[in-house]
């Protein structure tokens, strides 16, 4: 690097020894200037400090409960609606029912993250029952409701807004006839064992023949005619094994039907 090249000063006294370039004299303010420039220097330093102190705290970096966590899909989700104006349908049980399962076409799909599952409904076998499914769906009740109780080789059992299989629309339907088998993708309404007229909103549907539950009447309101995939993905889900038999019990992220549409003939 070449070196600088230094100018002599003149001079007006006397030398002093100085080296040639550099002046005695300071270029600082005076003592009153420097305290005030420091005093400002301070107070600025201040204030962004504050600001920041303030901006960290609304984002819950320091202090107060700490930053609120991202919303969960389940915190997402809207508000469950007031149901209190649900009544029973006005649909009688059958005299002389059909011997065989029937209806006039109208079906349900329940739609879940999993997939759909398509019921026809026997509307004519299973007035009462099938009518007052269609009632719920058509208000919405179903909406959101979940999968709660599982067995394996047997069934999937849902329609309780609380999940505790205690949960119901707030009334109860009448008894009917049982007409079919409790074969696999049937629909059934659940009751209370030994309690007449004990049936509400849940349901099930068989993954497996069963026909240990004749004489249990559970009303046959329909059958799956597509979907059974799904419902045996549903089957396997984790379970507390909280079922009295040992073979499942109460699903522990039970399977939502986010919604249940109902197709007219």
């Amino acid at each position: 690097m070449a070196k600088r090249k230094h100018t002599a000063q003149r001079t007006h006294g006397s030398t002093t020894g100085e080296r040639p370039g550099f002046s005695r004299r300071s270029n600082l303010p005076p003592p009153s200037a420097r305290r005030s420039t420091t005093t400002w220097l301070v107070l600025g330093g201040a204030g962004v400090i504050a600001v920041l102190v303030v901006l960290a705290y609304a984002a819950g970096w320091i202090g107060g409960p700490g930053a609120t966590p991202s919303p969960s899909p389940t915190a997402s989700l809207a508000p469950r609606p007031s149901f209190s104006n649900l009544h029973p349908p006005s649909a009688s049980p059958l005299v002389s029912p059909p011997a065989e399962p029937s209806g006039d076409g109208t079906t349900a799909r329940i739609h879940t993250d999993l997939g759909d599952i398509v019921i026809a409904l026997y509307t004519d076998s299973a007035p009462v029952a099938a009518t007052n499914f269609i009632n719920l769906a058509a208000a919405g009740f179903y909406n959101g409701v979940g999968f709660h109780r599982l067995v394996p080789d047997f069934m999937i059992q849902g329609g309780d807004p609380e999940g505790t299989g205690g949960g119901g629309p707030g009334y109860t339907i009448r008894d009917e006839p049982v007409v079919g088998d409790y074969t696999r993708g049937v629909v059934a309404m659940a009751r209370r064992p030994n309690t007449p007229d004990s049936q509400g909103s849940q349901f099930f549907i068989i993954v497996k023949d069963s026909p240990f539950l004749v004489g249990g009447g559970y009303t046959i309101f329909g059958t799956v005619t597509q979907g059974m995939d799904v419902v045996d993905q549903v089957v396997t889900m984790p379970t507390a094994n909280d079922d009295p038999g040992g073979r499942g019990g109460t699903a522990l992220d039970p399977v939502i039907m986010r919604q249940v549409t109902i197709q007219a003939p």
